[in-house]
């Protein structure tokens, strides 16, 4: 079992730890404190499922140990502790930081107030909210974690129970408002999220429904056709025989081909590779392997089973032969026809023959670690259940069968951002909602937009004839909104294929507290949040108005201004202001000196390739960076050649903007280029743009639709040069013609036009204040009135 074992240091430096007979406590870090207890005396040093790595420089303490009582003395904790059995009043933290006026302490056993959430083990079912259970972070600035009753890495490649007795082990983190730092520590103990391929980030198509290979395939050239590209073909489980009187059990485990639906499965599996996409079959490995599979017999040969009675290989993740051979055997075999990674659903709880061992963790452990093995770091996948803390490690999280319903909508974006929490950024949803509810086409549409700005963009439905989410099966104004935002979703794979790669100690979806620990509006925004490095994102999830067309979302600006990438609209920082959007948008704004790129190709093709041209917003108004990584075997007509099991070098492409100069520069690249200035209205005088040495002439201008922007398109170049665009000394964004916009929306109001020209005369008062005061006065409804307003206030220049 050695090929599963992993990088990890579990076994603490002596001089962080402070030990008596049955006590022991392990200073980690200024934040981290490992507590344990046992009766025994005997303390565990190996890794836990959420514990691999305990081996760090030890912060500065103190010890003062006396007869009855120890204290230990750190800058951020002080320990007080009575050396018997932990309890309420033996065991007390106490913290200096002032996270409150009357200060903190611990007692053991407590719940930190205010923790702020983690995640779920599932959506099965739910309609609404869930308890989201908790995290690393509370608004108290410290948190606890009980690792006392999970399972253990043996260090060979398997892994074992904890041992018996009465025993504690735990950690607590304190960190004040340094949410960032507690996450870093968190991640330094548990590890790193691991980065995706770059495939994964692209749209997936999922349905529960019992497609032929024929069928699926026609399928995949209609989203082709209609120019929506695709990454991942997801087939559930009628891939396999699930019904028959030749099945001698009952349940969704299987492990042969439906040839009747899929009669030549390589050729299947063929065929979705030729169209760039890669494939995960859905497996439900509870009832093991019956005699009625096709490797039932080579099954039973890896592990020795007896088969003279057709007795069943029973499913038992705490075996490590079995293991192996369900591995390297049984699921290899399927691989090598049509299957390139695998969709656990487990739902048979998390007891197992040995307690302590979780079979769900073990399957998300063993498959993972399996497909590194097998495709490289950097290159494994699987996609599973959330469980517990350490999850993370595992990406990608299936969140399970959520119902149709707008408060499911209205609570998917919480969930994902408050997921950071515990440290698990890579949840996959049933966009669109799975079961159950209703068809409502608005709804279908501004859950795809929230999707496309969620980690991990699967559209699902039920084995319903009314319910599967193809776009052209909506009406035009959605199918046309929800067409676009999944091509946008491909064009912004090299945005999140570089955050994937530098993401390893920050998800991709964060609250705004992460940022922002000590403002309370960071707090009340919990459906806004951080998108990666640059983009803050505020998914409607209510319906419009019917007389507006308009829906809306209250959205909290951080400091400094920002700019609507889909509009341009500009908005003052520091403030909350209700964003009103059509059926086409939703907001997502980035800050001033932002760079953001993404592929140039309106149209992208499938498997989210590294493209030869790219398209870059840049947000002038300060100083901005950012570069882009890219994997030379993710280019097209690549050999997808790895390298000592692991992916050849990143290459990097960087972007630097200076606003005191106005100067953007590109370091040395063979792609074509197209850079949008967003929200520049006008072409500088002072202009230059420089390809290597030479000053080029270019096509350069000025767009208005969909969002304004300055616009320079440099022409291909024959080999690898730098390019250098000079905008002038201190470029600004542009005032934009808000009554250009005003007067567009006002078209679409249903209601009286004398009411419309009262509007406009309004607007066009001399200061701010008469036109508020103008508007506000005709007595509008909010939704009427409130778009206006946002025109009107968003940025405070004239």
């Amino acid at each position: 079992m050695d090929k599963y074992t992993f990088p990890c240091d579990p076994v603490a430096n002596p001089a962080a730890v402070v030990k008596g007979p049955t006590y022991r406590f392990t200073l980690l870090s200024e934040t981290v404190l490992r507590y344990e207890w046992a009766e025994d005396g005997v303390f565990e040093d190996r890794a836990s499922a959420f514990a691999i790595n305990r081996n760090f420089t030890p912060p500065a303490f103190t010890v003062n140990d006396g007869d009855e009582q120890i204290e230990v003395v750190a800058r951020n904790f002080h320990i007080t502790y009575d050396k018997k059995r932990f309890s309420r009043s033996g065991f007390i933290v106490g913290f200096p930081s002032k996270v409150t006026l009357w200060g903190a302490d611990w007692r053991y056993g407590e719940t930190a107030k205010d923790n702020l959430g983690g995640t779920a083990r599932t959506l099965d079912e739910v309609d609404g909210r869930c308890d989201m259970g908790e995290g690393v972070l509370s608004r108290s600035g410290f948190t606890t974690l009980d690792d006392s009753e999970t399972f253990l890495f043996d260090g060979q490649g398997f892994v074992a129970p904890r041992r018996s007795g009465d025993r504690i082990d735990g950690y607590m983190f304190v960190y004040g408002h340094d949410y960032k730092g507690a996450m870093k520590a968190f991640y330094d103990i548990s590890g790193r999220q691991p980065a995706l391929p770059r495939w994964a980030l692209g749209n997936w198509w999922s349905r529960y429904h019992p497609y032929s290979a024929s069928e699926y395939i026609q399928l995949m050239d209609t989203f082709a056709k209609r120019d929506v590209p695709l990454s991942v073909a997801v087939v559930d489980m009628d891939w396999h025989q699930v019904k028959g009187d030749h099945i001698p059990h009952a349940g969704w485990t299987g492990y042969s081909w439906n040839k009747e639906l899929f009669p030549d499965p390589a050729a299947f599996g063929k065929a979705l590779h030729d169209r760039g996409l890669k494939i995960t079959l859905n497996d439900h490995p509870h009832g093991g392997v019956h005699h009625h599979e096709d490797l039932y017999e080579t099954m039973a040969k890896a592990i020795g089973h007896d088969t003279s009675k057709k007795a069943p290989i029973l499913f038992n993740p705490t075996d490590p032969k079995f293991m192996d051979a369900f591995l390297s055997v049984l699921h290899r075999s399927i691989e090598k026809e049509a299957c390139d990674f695998w969709w656990i659903d487990w739902q048979q709880g998390p007891i197992s023959r040995i307690p302590g061992l979780d079979p769900l963790w073990l399957l998300n452990y063993f498959h993972f670690q399996d497909h590194v093995n097998q495709n490289g770091e950097g290159k494994g996948i699987i996609f599973s259940r959330y469980a517990g803390p350490g999850s993370h490690r595992y990406p990608v999280g299936f969140s399970g069968d959520s119902i149709r319903t707008w408060e499911s909508l209205q609570f998917q974006p919480e969930f994902t951002a408050t997921a950071s929490n515990i440290g698990y950024g890579w949840w996959s949803h049933d966009i669109g909602g799975h079961m159950g509810g209703i068809r409502d086409d608005e709804m279908a549409t501004r859950w795809i937009q929230y999707g496309v700005f969620s980690p991990i963009f699967r559209l699902h439905s039920s084995n319903s004839q009314w319910t599967s989410k193809e776009p052209w099966k909506f009406r035009t104004e959605h199918c046309q909104a929800m067409e676009h935002f999944m091509q946008f979703r491909h064009r912004m794979v090299p945005y999140l294929h570089t955050v994937n790669l530098q993401g390893g100690a920050e998800p991709i979806v964060r609250p705004l507290y992460w940022e922002y620990p000590a403002r309370e509006e960071a707090y009340e925004k919990p459906n806004e949040y951080f998108f990666g490095s640059h983009l803050i994102v505020a998914p409607i999830v209510t319906k419009r108005n019917p007389d507006t067309n308009l829906a809306s979302v209250n959205v909290w600006v951080p400091p400094g201004r920002h700019v609507d990438i889909f509009t341009g609209q500009i908005y003052d920082g520091d403030r909350e202001i209700q964003m009103y959007r059509p059926i086409e948008t939703i907001p997502v704004i980035t800050p001033e000196g932002s760079i953001i790129p993404l592929d140039a190709d309106t149209f992208p093709e499938n498997g989210c390739q590294n493209p030869t041209a790219l398209e870059v917003i840049i947000v002038v108004g300060k100083d901005g960076e950012f570069t882009i990584l890219e994997d030379p075997n993710d280019d097209i007509g690549a050999d997808k050649t790895i390298v000592n099991g692991t992916a050849s070098n990143h290459r990097k492409i960087t972007l630097d903007y200076k606003q005191s100069t106005g100067r953007l520069r590109v370091s040395e690249s063979n792609k074509t280029w197209k850079f949008k200035f967003l929200s520049l209205t006008n072409i500088p005088s002072t202009l230059e743009v420089r390809v290597g040495d030479v000053i080029t002439n270019c096509n350069i201008h000025v767009d208005t639709t969909p969002s304004p922007g300055l616009v320079v398109q440099i022409p291909p170049q024959s080999e690898a040069r730098d390019v250098e665009i000079t905008l002038g000394p201190e470029p600004q964004l542009g005032v934009l013609d808000r009554l250009a916009v005003l007067t567009k929306w006002l078209l679409d109001f249903q209601m009286d036009f004398t009411v419309k020209d009262k509007i406009l005369a309004a607007v066009e008062g001399k200061t701010l204040a008469s036109r508020i005061g103008g508007v506000m006065s005709l007595g509008l409804e909010g939704d009427v009135s409130g778009p206006v307003v946002e025109l009107l206030t968003g940025d405070s220049r004239v």
